[in-house]
């Protein structure tokens, strides 16, 4: 793409109503527009990022073995009177009536909704287990909206939901997600830590958010001291296997969350407890029938008796990952993008835009990292290099190849690591067999 035809409204200066980083550097990056508060548009480069975590998120669930489906937003109030939710869940409920005075909400979340489709269909325990998900807008009132994507009122969700005929079986189906969830957030250059949480409004007796560490944390937690030194690798998953020894590998390590730690029974000594602030990036939760038994989605078991299904749901923030993973990747000049959900794997720019042997050259490697398939971000305005170059900063692409007069004198190009902020001059061959590797 082309940046003289991009819609990339960068800002020169921090925004006044920004508070963290993640939220000055999307805006000043024309990531977003906020709406309204708490509600943001999503503009085209924004966009990009949003759909590679969105991406990487499907990939996962898929891969164990979890099946999407789509469903509404706006959701019929009956369904959360069965469940007995609808008048405990608050003032963050958007509640709605429509033209025919029937009671309706913007969904902040699907348990009921995804009950009331499967009482319908899943009647035995030969239709079980079952893992469903989807990624979905959803809507939260908050009081007060801020940080921008990282505390919403609408945002887009990733949500699972186990389906399983006992408990050995759900506990099974949390397992899968939680190692789905381990290799999700490492995919995305994330160290996302499991923690042991207070399930909230969901309900259940096991959970566990995904953590990581930042200054601009929402919430206080509590670990060990050798989470500091532990890294999660992309770890390889059977999901026919037995996932109990991952869950307990990755559980080993002490880790709480404010509301579930007890400085009384901590079992870790003060010396060793490391306190901080922590970004939640997704939240498993096992909640047995706590719907299925009020909403009577019952399955028969082999003996024939009726029992409610037990179930579980698995969240991942997806439009605040954007935010997350640049409170974790940026300095001072602008964002660091993973290469993973990079919105471009480079930007290309010309330095000198009225020369014709530069706009040549950058014409020709355009080309040809197109027809490669690397995404490439062209930088070919008639622009100042101090320009080119602090919008190229700023976006954060992974790798910032130059074309300049000088260069081309001694056939090369520079080609910049942003994250490294190493510069190596090769050939514009090189260039390409560089990023065609990566």
């Amino acid at each position: 793409m082309r940046l003289s035809e991009y819609f990339l409204p960068v800002l020169r200066e921090n925004p006044s109503e920004a508070q963290i980083a993640s939220h000055r550097l999307m805006l000043r990056a024309g990531m977003i527009r906020q709406s309204s508060a708490g509600i943001y548009c999503w503009l085209p480069l924004g966009l990009r990022v949003l759909k590679n975590i969105e991406r990487i998120v499907r990939e996962e669930q898929d891969r164990a073995g979890a099946q999407e489906i789509l469903m509404p937003t706006i959701q019929p109030a009956e369904l959360w009177r069965e469940s007995g939710r609808y008048d405990d869940y608050g003032k963050e409920m958007l509640r709605i009536r429509d033209r025919h005075d029937r009671e309706m909400l913007y969904g902040p979340t699907n348990e009921e909704q995804v009950t009331e489709i499967v009482r319908a269909s899943i009647k035995s325990y030969r239709d079980l287990p079952k893992l469903l998900y989807h990624i979905q807008w959803k809507f939260r009132d908050e009081v007060r909206p801020r940080f921008g994507v990282m505390r919403g009122r609408e945002f887009l969700m990733k949500d699972a939901y186990s389906l399983d005929l006992d408990a050995a079986g759900a506990k099974r189906s949390y397992n899968k997600m939680f190692a789905a969830y381990l290799r999700t957030f490492v995919r995305m250059g994330l160290k996302a830590i499991p923690m042991r949480a207070d399930p909230g409004p969901i309900g259940g007796d096991l959970s566990h958010e995904f953590i990581i560490l930042a200054d601009a944390g929402e919430s206080d937690v509590f670990f060990d001291r050798r989470w500091q030194e532990i890294d999660i690798p992309l770890i390889e998953v059977d999901y026919q296997d037995d996932l109990e020894p991952i869950f307990q590998r990755w559980t080993a390590s002490y880790a709480a969350t404010d509301e579930k730690h007890n400085p009384a029974s901590c079992p870790i000594p003060e010396t060793e407890l490391i306190s901080a602030r922590g970004l939640e990036v997704g939240h498993i939760f096992y909640f047995g029938d706590k719907y299925s038994r009020p909403m009577q989605a019952l399955v028969s078991r082999p003996d024939g008796a009726p029992v409610p299904l037990q179930m579980g749901s698995y969240g991942i923030g997806v439009s605040r990952l954007p935010g997350a993973l640049i409170e974790a990747n940026h300095d001072e000049n602008g964002i660091i993008w993973p290469e993973s959900v990079a919105p471009f794997r480079a930007g290309l720019i010309n330095l000198r835009a009225s020369d014709m042997r530069c706009r040549a050259a950058a014409d020709d490697l355009y080309g040809k990292l197109r027809n490669a398939g690397i995404e490439v971000l062209y930088d070919d305005r008639d622009e100042s290099p101090g320009a080119k170059f602090a919008t190229m900063d700023l976006i954060g692409l992974p790798e910032q190849i130059v074309v300049g007069p000088r260069g081309l004198a001694a056939g090369t190009v520079e080609v910049k690591n942003r994250r490294s902020g190493v510069r190596e001059d090769m050939t514009t061959d090189a260039a390409l067999s560089r990023l065609s590797a990566a």
